[in-house]
C-alpha cells in the first residue's frame, strides 16, 4: 500500500526547515550579534561573506547540535554548535573555510564542534583545495571535559597531514588561548588584527600566579607582539576587512594544492623591461645601506609584492610576487637592517619561507647582499649553528627552480647558505658590484698580512696597500665568474629580463630527491 503525502504537509515541513535554517543563520540570541559589533568585531557569517566570492558559500552541517549533558548543556543546544563550516570560491577557485561563532558558547570547542571542523578539513584535503580558518574562540568547552581536548587532537593531526599538501591559512579575529593556539602554529600563514587578536598558551592571570609578572592580554600575545617579537604572525592588519582582503590576495598567489602550479596572470608589464632605477638604488660602496625592497619593487611585475613577516627579523626580506605573470618567492638580504646579516631569526624566517615555496611549486629568486652571520655570545649560545643550518637545509632540499643574483657582498658561510651554486642553485648571476670572498678585504688583509703590517715602518699605509692587493687578486667582480661559480655577470638594468628568461627555461625543471620517509632537518 502506497502512502502519499499531501502538498500542505510538504509545505509545512518546508516552512519548518526554513525556520530552522533561519535560526541557524541568526543564532539563538539576537543580542549577541550586537555585543559582537560593539566590540568592533564582525560575526562569523559576515567574515565568511567578505572572504568568499559573493553567493558562493555552501554550508556543511548547519543543523548540527551537540549531545552533551551536565552543567545545563542539555538545555542549551544551538544549531551549528558554534562553528560555521563549508566551502566557496575566491576569484573562482574553491576554498574551504571554518569560522568560530563567538556568539555561541564563546566559540568554545566541543565534541560536535570539533567533528564539524574535522569533516571540513578532510574534505579540503580530499578535494585538494586551500583551507582557511577564521578563529575567534575561547578554547576548549570546559563542560565537555576530555572530549573537547580530543577534538583538538584531531585538528592537529589533520593540520599535520595537510601540511605541504594544501595551503592552510589561519586568521585570528579574537582570542585564541591554550591548546587552540597550536593549530594556527601548524598552518602555513597566520594573520592577526591589531587590538582584536590575542594568542597565548597561558593567559595573564596564570602568568601572574606562576611568575608574579603583570601583563595585559595584548602585551602577552597581541598582534604587535606576534608580528614583531615572536614571529608567530606572518601578517598584521589594522581591521578585519583589510585582513580578509589580504587573505584573498594571498590565495590568488597560491596553487590549490601541491600538484598544481600557482595561477599565472598575463599582465602588461613587459618581461624585457629595463630597470634603470636600480643603478641609483644600490650604492657600489658595500658599507652604505639601502632598502632592498625598492630593488624588488623595480624588478617584479607592476611593482607589486606581498611581503611575509614584514616586521619580524627585518634583516631578511621574504615576499611573493610575479615575474612575467608567474608567481615567485623572493628571499633577499636587507642592508638597511643590521647590514643584512644572517642571525637566528633571519635564518628561521628564510628557512620556513623556502620550505613553503618548495612545497607548493613556487620558484625561488634570491637577492644576495650578505656580510656574514651575526657574531656575538648571544647568537652562539642561542644556537646560531643549528638555526643557520635550517636555512641551509631548506635550500639544499628544494627542488623548485632556484636562481640567485649577487648584488654586492657575499662573504663567508653566509654566501654559501644564500643559495649559492655550490648548494644547488640552478643559475647564479652577479652584478658588477659583487664581492664574493671568504671575508671582506679589510678583515682578510689583517689576517693574511698580519706580520708584514706589524713590521712595516708605516703600518697603516702597508695595511691599505695589502687591502688593495687582496681586493685586486681575490675580490674583483669577475673572480667567481672565472671559476664557474657565477654563470654570468650582468648589467643590473637587465635583472628583470634575465630572471624572466631563466625562469621560462626552468619552468619544466624536474628533480627527484633520494627515496626516504622524510629528512631530519636541524631543529
Amino acid at each position: 500500500m502506497t502512502v502519499t503525502t499531501s502538498a500542505p504537509e510538504v509545505r509545512e515541513r518546508l516552512d519548518e526547515l526554513r525556520r530552522l535554517k533561519d535560526l541557524a543563520q541568526d543564532g539563538p540570541d539576537p543580542a549577541a550579534t550586537g555585543r559582537q559589533h560593539d566590540k568592533g568585531k564582525l560575526t562569523a557569517r559576515e567574515r565568511i561573506a567578505l572572504l568568499l566570492d559573493k553567493g558562493s558559500f555552501a554550508e556543511v552541517e548547519p543543523l548540527r547540535r551537540h549531545r552533551a549533558s551536565g552543567f545545563g548543556l542539555e538545555h542549551k543546544r544551538p544549531y551549528t554548535d558554534g562553528v560555521i563550516t563549508g566551502w566557496g570560491t575566491v576569484e573562482g577557485r574553491t576554498v574551504f573555510v571554518y569560522a568560530h561563532d563567538f556568539r555561541i558558547f564563546g566559540g568554545a570547542l566541543g565534541e560536535a564542534h570539533a567533528q564539524k571542523i574535522h569533516k571540513i578539513m578532510d574534505m579540503a584535503i580530499a578535494a585538494g583545495a586551500p583551507l582557511v580558518s577564521l578563529n575567534d574562540g575561547a578554547g576548549a568547552r570546559i563542560q565537555e571535559g576530555v572530549s573537547a581536548l580530543a577534538g583538538y587532537g584531531g585538528i592537529f593531526q589533520r593540520n599535520t597531514r595537510a601540511s605541504g599538501v594544501i595551503p592552510q591559512i589561519s586568521v585570528m579575529l579574537g582570542p585564541c588561548a591554550g591548546g587552540a593556539a597550536y593549530s594556527p602554529a601548524l598552518t602555513d600563514f597566520v594573520f592577526m588584527v591589531r587590538d582584536t587578536s590575542q594568542m597565548f598558551i597561558t593567559g595573564p592571570d596564570v602568568v601572574q600566579a606562576v611568575t608574579g609578572e603583570r601583563i595585559s592580554q595584548d602585551g602577552l600575545g597581541g598582534a604587535g607582539v606576534h608580528g614583531t617579537v615572536s614571529g608567530v604572525s606572518h601578517f598584521v592588519c589594522d581591521d578585519e576587512q583589510t585582513c580578509l582582503e589580504e587573505v584573498r590576495y594571498l590565495l590568488s598567489l597560491l596553487p590549490s594544492n601541491n600538484r598544481e602550479l600557482p595561477p599565472a596572470v598575463r599582465g602588461e608589464d613587459p618581461a624585457d623591461r629595463s630597470v634603470e632605477a636600480v643603478l641609483d638604488l644600490v650604492p657600489v660602496d658595500g658599507n652604505r645601506s639601502y632598502d632592498v625592497r625598492k630593488v624588488i619593487d623595480e624588478v617584479v611585475d607592476d611593482g607589486e609584492c606581498l611581503e611575509v613577516h614584514a616586521d619580524w627579523s627585518p634583516n631578511i626580506v621574504c615576499a611573493l610576487a610575479r615575474l612575467d605573470g608567474h608567481v615567485v618567492g623572493i628571499v633577499a638580504n636587507q642592508p638597511s637592517a643590521l647590514a643584512g646579516v644572517l642571525d637566528i631569526k633571519a635564518s628561521e624566517k628564510g628557512a620556513r619561507f623556502v620550505q613553503f615555496c618548495d612545497s607548493f611549486n613556487i620558484p625561488l629568486v634570491t637577492l644576495v647582499d650578505v656580510p656574514g652571520f651575526l657574531p656575538g655570545v648571544d647568537q652562539e649560545h642561542g644556537g646560531i649553528i643549528r638555526h643557520g643550518a635550517k636555512l641551509l637545509y631548506a635550500y639544499c632540499n628544494a627542488t623548485v627552480p632556484r636562481i640567485s643574483v649577487i648584488l654586492r657582498k657575499a662573504y663567508g658561510g653566509a654566501y654559501i647558505v644564500m643559495d649559492s651554486r655550490s648548494i644547488g642553485a640552478d643559475l647564479c648571476y652577479a652584478w658588477p658590484s659583487n664581492e664574493i670572498a671568504v671575508m671582506g678585504a679589510e678583515g682578510a688583509a689583517n689576517v693574511v698580512f698580519r706580520r708584514e703590517i706589524a713590521a712595516a715602518d708605516d703600518p697603516e699605509a702597508m695595511r691599505r696597500q695589502k687591502i688593495e692587493e687582496y681586493r685586486t687578486e681575490l675580490v674583483h667582480p669577475y673572480y667567481a665568474a672565472e671559476r664557474g661559480l657565477v654563470d654570468d655577470v650582468i648589467d643590473p638594468r637587465e635583472t628583470r629580463s634575465t630572471l624572466c628568461r631563466a625562469l621560462a627555461m626552468l619552468s619544466a625543471k624536474h628533480a627527484d630527491l633520494p627515496r626516504r620517509k622524510h629528512g631530519n632537518p636541524p631543529q
